[in-house]
C-alpha cells in the first residue's frame, strides 16, 4: 500500500539510465461514475490560440503527449504484468487499488505545492531530472493559472492506471524498476456539491458551466525493486490540462 512516503525521493537518478530496457502493459479499462465525453483527442499538444482570457488556459508543466482515456487492448497487457509479474516476483503486497489510492494523495500534495508556487518543496517529491522543468513552467504561470493546478482528492471522480512498465539494466540484471502512469479526471468543487447532496449531470462535459472546472492530470510514478534496495514511489513525469482547452483550439 502506498503511504505518504510515496512522495519521498530516494532514487539518485531518474529511470532513464543507459542500458535499461522497458516492457509496457496496461490495466483493464475502469468505468467512470459519469458518462462524460470530450471531443478532444487522447494525445494532443498545447497551443496558444484559444479564445478568451489568456490566463484561463493551462500551459503544460512538461512537454509530453496528453493522456485522457485508457486503451482496452493495452489495458489487458497491463493487468497481466501487475498480476503475474509484479506481485509474485517484485512485491507480494502490491495491489493496484491501494496504489491508486496512494497516487491520488500524491497528486493532491504535489498539485497544491505547485499552486502555491512552492516549487522548492517539490525536492524529494519528484525526481531531480524533472524538477527544473516544473519550476520553470510554474514561474511562467499567472496566479490564476497556478490556482487551477490544485486538486483535492475528493474532487477526483475517475482515475485509472494507463501504463505499467518494468525496466531492467542490461549491464546488471539485478537492477530493476517499475513505472506506472496514472490518469486522473477531476471536477473542481465536486466534494462541495456532494456535501450538499448534489451530483453533476451525466453530460457535464458538454455544459459550459462545468467544462471550465474539469481537468485531467497525468502523473508517472517510479520505484526501484532491486533486491536489497529500499525505495518509495516517486513522480518522474506530470502534467495538468483541461479537455475544453483542446476542443477550443
Amino acid at each position: 500500500m502506498i503511504k505518504c512516503s510515496i512522495l519521498r525521493y530516494t532514487l539518485k537518478n531518474s529511470y532513464k539510465h543507459r542500458g535499461f530496457t522497458t516492457q509496457y502493459f496496461r490495466i483493464p479499462k475502469i468505468t467512470s461514475n459519469f458518462g462524460v465525453k470530450y471531443t478532444s483527442k487522447n494525445a494532443c499538444r498545447y497551443k496558444s490560440s484559444e479564445s478568451g482570457p489568456p490566463s484561463s488556459k493551462l500551459p503544460p508543466l512538461m512537454d509530453f503527449p496528453k493522456i485522457t482515456w485508457p486503451s482496452l487492448v493495452k489495458s489487458v497487457k497491463n493487468f497481466i504484468l501487475a498480476t503475474f509479474i509484479i506481485r509474485p516476483y517484485f512485491d507480494r503486497e502490491f495491489n493496484l487499488p491501494d496504489f491508486v489510492i496512494g497516487s491520488k494523495k500524491a497528486v493532491e500534495v504535489v498539485s497544491k505545492k505547485i499552486a502555491e508556487g512552492d516549487t522548492v518543496s517539490l525536492t524529494g517529491l519528484v525526481t531531480s531530472d524533472i524538477l527544473p522543468s516544473v519550476q520553470r513552467s510554474t514561474s511562467l504561470m499567472s496566479l490564476s493559472q497556478r490556482e487551477q493546478i490544485a486538486v483535492n482528492v475528493d474532487d477526483i471522480y475517475f482515475s485509472f492506471p494507463y501504463q505499467i512498465g518494468v525496466m531492467f539494466n542490461e549491464e546488471n540484471d539485478q537492477k530493476r524498476f517499475v513505472e506506472i502512469t496514472m490518469v486522473f479526471h477531476a471536477l473542481r468543487g465536486l466534494s462541495l456539491m456532494r456535501a450538499r447532496g448534489e451530483e453533476p449531470p451525466l453530460n457535464m462535459g458538454m455544459l459550459p458551466e462545468y467544462q471550465s472546472r474539469i481537468s485531467v492530470c497525468n502523473y508517472r510514478f517510479i520505484k526501484e525493486f532491486t533486491k536489497g534496495v529500499e525505495s518509495d514511489w516517486t513522480i518522474n513525469l506530470l502534467n495538468h490540462f483541461k479537455p475544453v482547452d483542446e476542443v477550443q483550439e
